[in-house]
């Protein structure tokens, strides 16, 4: 019942949004020769726009990996795809300092996209890597997550807009400076901007009520919904990795692998003896020792080493920066 509320809640945000396309379009087309129509109408639609819910796109400090150039993250990734169920990845794209690998379906075209943060894949495994990668998979958010996600957005750009503009800074200096001017006793121009913006803020606290009541609506009815969400991704995740296996990785993402390697960094040590360090850990078991990395079937050991080679110069340049990570 709450998913239900939360998505005819959303979907009348998103109507709301639609509305003010069409009736700045309707003002226009009643009357197209009047300049005083468009501006009004041009006024409408763009308040629709800017309240229009925002497609996912790459992040900016994110590299696009042609295919020819790392045809074997690309042949894993498509491996975990499947056998996850989600499509296959169109653009692999890596992160220097992100840790987090994530899955989406960006642009207009919702091209499915695959991002992969560098310094928690090369912290793993061959059989983490996959399980990373399903996990990735596995949040690809359903319709009704994503259309109550962008209509929390839009409710925030309204909370923005209505409640959350201040005067200018400038303006107010200004002000000051000739209130305690010589001129200070005598009328000064800002009577009108004081005026006007006292009803602009006016008109903000009238309107911006119900705003902030829907948002609190929807945040609580999203939020009701979370352990639904995590189950439902857990599940997906476990066509790929068991529950022991997700819990390690979850407990390695947590940041304990992240220390170790920007010290190796900071020494100055290579990216293989990086690595290395950083995945002894995963060689330890209660039975002993392993000879080998634990691998599976969707990536073994050879393609894993592959990998790291076509990834070779972004980790050399990842280094680098990770004293950065926090």
């Amino acid at each position: 019942m709450k998913r239900l509320s939360a998505l005819v809640l959303a979907l009348l945000v998103h109507l709301l949004t639609i509305g003010f396309v069409v009736l700045g379009g309707w003002i226009i087309l009643r009357d197209p020769g009047s300049v005083l129509a468009w501006m009004l109408g041009g006024i409408v639609v763009a308040i629709g726009w800017m309240l229009r819910p925002r497609l996912d796109r790459l992040p900016a400090d994110a590299e696009v990996l042609e295919r020819s150039s790392a045809p074997e993250l690309y042949g894993a990734a498509e491996r975990v795809a499947d056998r996850i169920g989600v499509k296959r990845p169109a653009k692999i794209a890596v992160r220097d300092l992100a840790t987090e690998t994530r899955y989406d379906r960006m642009g207009l075209a919702r091209t499915p996209v695959l991002v992969v943060g560098l310094p928690l894949w090369l912290a793993l495994p061959p059989k983490q890597r996959a399980v990373l990668l399903a996990t990735a998979y596995a949040r690809l958010p359903t319709g009704d997550e994503r259309i109550v996600a962008a209509a929390l957005v839009t409710l925030e750009a309204w909370q923005d807009a209505l409640l959350g503009a201040r005067p200018l800074r400038a303006r107010e200096d200004a002000q000051a400076k000739i209130a305690a001017s010589s001129l200070g006793a005598l009328d000064h121009p800002g009577t009108t901007y004081e005026v006007a913006g006292f009803f602009g803020r006016l008109i903000g606290r009238v309107f911006g009520g119900p705003v902030l009541l829907a948002r609190f609506v929807l945040t609580r009815l999203a939020r009701a919904g979370e352990s639904r969400t995590l189950a439902r991704q857990r599940a997906v995740a476990r066509r790929v990795a068991s529950e022991p296996e997700l819990a390690e990785l979850e407990e390695v993402a947590a940041g304990g692998y992240l220390a170790p390697i920007q010290a190796a960094a900071l020494r100055g040590e290579s990216v293989g003896a990086i690595r290395q360090g950083a995945v002894a850990r995963f060689r330890l078991t209660d039975d002993g020792v392993l000879t080998s990395l634990p691998h599976s079937d969707l990536l073994g050991l050879g393609e894993s080493e592959r990998i790291d080679e076509e990834l070779a110069a972004h980790y050399a340049r990842a280094i680098r920066g990770f004293g950065l990570i926090s």
